[in-house]
């Protein structure tokens, strides 16, 4: 075995076959940073811009099912989690997953967060360029530098090639954005400044694909010139450029490249952002580039698959086609499918128990962990999210989906940015004992959720309430491509409760009152 894998394996083999975590400072799981939550160990395996091949499905749910709770979970940055993990994984293993390409070959930055890009990239019709090599270089060069591991957990690094599939609505700290200027490809640079859950702001930096990396590179040194990498708190690199301001930062950045950076006469403030049900295109049946092949968007309830399910997609995609895709909105494509085959892989999707359907309201239905798997939620948001689709979904027939956000607390780790209506988890005491329920916030503002619709409604309230609030937007949009978020945000909140012809008072006063006082329809 060369130096280069011993190296690699060290740290898998603390602890005698036992998954173990890798000592430092890492906040964020990886294969090789496992961590404790409620539900037993969670493990985090990156997928560099979420495109993963039908063997490592397969190995990955094989790992579920043999170490975890028999599913797997999809983040909001396209990763994969396996959860309840309770039976120890050996180094064996660990090293078969590193040698299929699943975590990174130098453990030591494998905790560092997975790199972004649209789900369509490459086969997407209206792309300016293909950003699968951007994300393949950097994943290669942070495995290659381990001086990286001084990267705060949280470095965050999106690639939008500008077609129809962008992720602009996903918060990282930096983004380089494909625009088209005289007929050639440039890229904006974006980086996080300001406040906390703002959107990365453009820097007016212009640059040639082939400087991406470079810049890219020269970023994260700076960084670590300021970072402390022996405290136990790594900066955010938001932080670090509040701090020393982003102008003085592309200084140094400018001081440790080759080439000069250009930097453009107008600038876009904030990244494009998708509005109406654009996010969720991705979701059906779609033309690739490729001709006369297409992908088919999977909807994937709260993001999670059965480890059979797993190994049914992935032989759907070995048989069918070339590849699964998955979304950092929790959701997975299936990629290269000829015409001719479309209808039969439309049909064994079902049989997997899964849809393919635009309409599908679980598409946009997001959650967290919940109580179950984390001691900080308040509610079960997995189990209400589903329940609360479960009853949507014979009442209401929507175009796209609606993004409903459940966040067992404030910290919102399922999904960073704003959702059309976020539920946030609390304990309401309701005839001498506590009930699960949730605030109740709508549109965008500058608050962290939205604008606070309602407060303390009980779980056993939710569900018809939030059918009201979708049959009155259905009703009271200007046009079918107006979103929820979007009709939401034309209405003071005194307005909106009076279209959903809620009486606030109860709710005013945290009362909680019956089923037929309030929400019955």
């Amino acid at each position: 075995m060369s130096s280069r894998h011993t190296h690699r394996l060290l740290p898998a083999l603390h602890g005698e076959g036992v998954l173990s975590l890798v000592s430092g400072f890492a906040t964020c799981p990886g294969l090789f940073y496992a961590t404790p939550a409620a539900d037993g160990i969670l493990s985090r395996v990156r997928i560099p811009g979420g495109i993963i091949s039908s063997q490592q499905c397969r190995a990955i749910a094989d790992i579920a099912e043999q170490h975890g709770g028999g599913y797997i979970d999809v983040t909001n940055r396209a990763n994969l989690q396996v959860r309840e993990i309770r039976t120890g994984i050996n180094a064996e293993v660990l090293k078969y997953l590193q040698n299929m390409g699943l975590g990174s070959d130098n453990t030591v930055v494998d905790q560092i967060r997975n790199i972004m890009t649209s789900p369509t990239a490459g086969i997407d019709p209206l792309e300016l360029i293909d950003t699968r090599p951007f994300v393949q270089g950097w994943d290669d060069y942070i495995a290659a530098h381990p001086a990286l591991s001084g990267l705060s957990a949280k470095f965050s690094v999106c690639f939008d090639g500008g077609g129809i599939i962008q992720v602009g609505d996903r918060l990282n700290d930096i983004a380089f954005a494909a625009v088209l200027l005289n007929d050639n490809v440039y890229f904006r640079l974006y980086l996080s400044v300001g406040e906390k859950g703002q959107p990365p702001s453009d820097t007016g930096v212009l640059l040639a694909p082939e400087e991406c990396l470079p810049v890219l590179a020269a970023l994260a040194n700076v960084y670590l010139a300021y970072s402390h990498t022996t405290s136990k708190r790594r900066l955010r690199l938001r932080e670090l450029l509040n701090t020393l301001g982003y102008e003085n930062y592309l200084q140094e950045v400018q001081q440790r490249l080759p080439f000069s950076l250009l930097y453009s006469e107008t600038r876009k403030d904030l990244l494009p952002q998708q509005g109406k049900g654009e996010k969720y295109h991705h979701i059906g049946i779609h033309p690739q580039r490729q001709q006369g092949l297409f992908y088919i968007g999977v909807v994937l309830p709260l993001g999670r698959l059965e480890s059979r399910q797993m190994r049914g997609v992935a032989d759907l995609a070995a048989k069918y086609g070339s590849g699964i895709r998955l979304t950092p909105w929790q959701n997975l494509l299936l990629t290269d499918i000829p015409q001719q085959w479309v209808a039969d892989v439309q049909s064994e999707i079902a049989l997997l128990g899964l849809d393919s359907s635009a309409t599908n309201i679980k598409g946009g239905l997001v959650a967290c962990s919940g109580k179950k798997g984390c001691a900080a939620s308040a509610t079960d948001t997995k189990s209400h999210a589903l329940a609360l689709a479960g009853y949507l979904e014979t009442r209401i027939t929507l175009d796209y989906p609606v993004n409903i956000h459940f966040s067992g607390c404030e910290k919102s780790c399922a999904q960073h940015s704003k959702s059309d209506i976020t539920l946030l988890g609390v304990s309401i005491e309701a005839e001498n004992r506590i009930v699960e329920g949730y605030h109740v916030y709508v549109g965008d503002s500058n608050q962290k959720f939205g604008r606070e619709l309602y407060q303390y409604v009980t779980f056993a309230e939710l569900p018809a309430l939030i059918e009201r609030m979708l049959c009155v937007y259905k009703i009271q949009r200007l046009n079918s491509d107006e979103s929820f978020g979007e009709f939401a945000n034309r209405f003071a909140l005194a307005q909106l409760q009076q279209l959903f012809n809620i009486i606030p008072q109860s709710i005013a006063n945290n009362k909680i009152a019956t089923f037929s006082e309030k929400w019955a329809i």
